[in-house]
């Protein structure tokens, strides 16, 4: 990675409207406090919500901590994301499998694909390996949760990635 080039990170669940917003708007947060080049975009592995502002209540729990989810439109995932990104981060097995069987897509239309795939939690101590809950069809509590789990998901993937980058310019 040059230092002038962003890394790309994709956030995403299923509709694009409830958590990979949220996980976007937290994680580009804590990047930009690491003051780390990266660029954070999220998208749904459905197409049920396109051009879709987040739920409102997404926007709510999040507005509460500071975050402003009210630019964000729901785009789908596209097998060109997997040219584009370096990191595609799912929110939960079932969309990491979704995004598993795109990425072969893509792999067939593009051959060398840049981007990584991993579940959101994978380096995350207080949530190691769980899934994003969809807050959807719940209350409060499911969005409270969704914004803690990005918060420490997003802190431990700041961490990993500023590893990465100092073994990269120690090379």
């Amino acid at each position: 990675m040059s230092s002038n080039t962003p890394y790309k990170v994709l956030c995403v669940c299923l509709g694009n409207i409830c958590r990979s917003p949220t996980a976007e708007v937290v994680l580009r947060h804590f990047c930009d406090a690491a003051q780390l080049n990266i660029q954070v975009d999220s998208a749904g592995t459905s197409n049920y919500h396109p051009g879709k502002a987040p739920d409102s209540r997404s926007q709510k729990h999040a507005r509460l901590r500071g975050y402003n989810l009210s630019a964000l439109r729901a785009r789908q995932l596209t097998v060109q994301d997997f040219v584009e990104f370096d990191l595609i981060l799912a929110m939960d097995y079932e969309n990491l499998d979704n995004i598993q069987q795109l990425m072969a897509k893509a792999q067939s239309e593009f051959g060398t694909l840049r981007a990584q795939i991993s579940l959101m939690s994978q380096h995350d101590q207080q949530f190691p390996q769980q899934e994003v809950p969809d807050p959807y069809y719940g209350g409060d509590a499911g969005f409270e949760h969704v914004l803690d789990q990005c918060e420490s998901s997003s802190q431990a993937w700041v961490n990993y990635l500023k590893n990465q980058f100092q073994v990269q310019t120690q090379r």
